[in-house]
């Protein structure tokens, strides 16, 4: 029987460890070897869907492989971002949400992740505005008139939202803080549901992101608007006023999205699928299209982990000490 030397086992520990090194880099650099998920916390034809599979195509081009939009509804927007939280750190389940990301720490007392410690971040995308909208035959043709009419009727007043934590429901809350009125709401399961029942004459008003609802205050004949939530006109509805402009001073509400990753996946990884994103902000239809609908692509240098991860931070501090001024809860 012929023993091995101290020497030679340690040269072929080595020699083993310099394979899987390799073996490991050969996985990175072939990655993605199959479709990639991009989960999605909320419902199809929502905003935030709008948005996952505007970027699908495009960042499946560079990819070099399909990159599948999936709808994971419910609790508010939570059980997606939990799930891609749990799964496997390997790039193929990956996270697009809103600034949801910054206030369900606030209004959730257990929330099943953290936001700043369970996820990589892999870039910023866009700002969407909302706007302020009314069923078709609302009594008020105006924002003065709608004023007036909430302040005399009050809780009568129905308000929808995409549920509880959307950010319909986060906008319509500091409009009825400022107002200083207290409406009842409606929550939805999803900004598609609650617009629909807007246009069907269901409920009384609705904050919303003009992904969604540009399209169909153009045509003119489902809705009122009474505002835009960003300080400055849109170009794209240039005869919309602000909400600032019409007395609702500093009344700022824009939805900002980002992509992210669990913890721990590789950094090689991360590099690919941040190109892939900063290449579809990059594409010529995906620009166009976002212009139509009031959105705005961030700068580059906020496509970035650091830019995605500063942002948040900021807007979990921000919104935490709007949220608890309100006194709101989800739970």
């Amino acid at each position: 029987m012929r023993l091995c030397s101290p020497t030679g086992i340690r040269r072929s520990v080595a020699v083993a460890a310099a394979l899987l090194l390799q073996g490991a880099a050969w996985a990175q650099s072939a990655w993605p070897e199959r479709p990639v998920t991009m989960v999605v916390p909320y419902s199809a034809g929502g905003p935030t869907d709008v948005v996952a599979r505007m970027l699908a195509i495009p960042m499946a081009k560079t990819l070099g492989q399909p990159l599948v939009v999936e709808n994971t509804v419910g609790a508010g927007g939570t059980i997606g971002p939990a799930r891609v939280a749990k799964a496997q750190p390997n790039g193929y389940t990956i996270l697009i949400h809103h600034m949801g990301m910054a206030t369900a720490p606030a209004l959730y007392k257990k929330l099943p992740y953290d936001p700043l410690k369970d996820f990589e971040y892999i870039g910023q995308v866009m700002d969407v505005p909302m706007t302020l909208l009314s069923r078709k035959d609302f009594p008020a043709n105006t924002f003065p008139e709608l004023l007036a009419y909430v302040k005399q009727h009050k809780d009568k007043v129905t308000l929808a939202n995409a549920g509880i934590g959307a950010v319909s429901q986060l906008c319509g809350m500091l409009l009825a803080h400022q107002i200083g009125v207290d409406l009842t709401t409606v929550p939805y399961k999803g900004a598609g549901p609650a617009l629909a029942d807007i246009m069907s004459g269901q409920v009384d008003l609705i904050c919303d992101q003009t992904t969604q609802t540009v399209p169909v205050i153009k045509d003119g004949q489902r809705v009122k608007v009474f505002g835009v939530t960003t300080p400055r006109r849109l170009a794209s509805l240039p005869d919309v006023k602000t909400l600032d402009e019409q007395g609702l001073k500093g009344f700022d509400v824009k939805v900002w999205h980002g992509v992210y990753a669990p913890k721990g996946t590789p950094p090689e990884v991360l590099a690919k699928i941040n190109q892939a994103l900063r290449s579809a902000l990059q594409d010529d239809m995906v620009k166009q299209r976002l212009a139509d609908l009031s959105s705005e692509i961030v700068p580059m240098d906020k496509v970035t982990p650091e830019g995605l991860r500063s942002h948040l931070v900021a807007e979990t501090e921000k919104w935490g000490k709007v949220i608890k001024a309100a006194g709101v809860s989800a739970e």
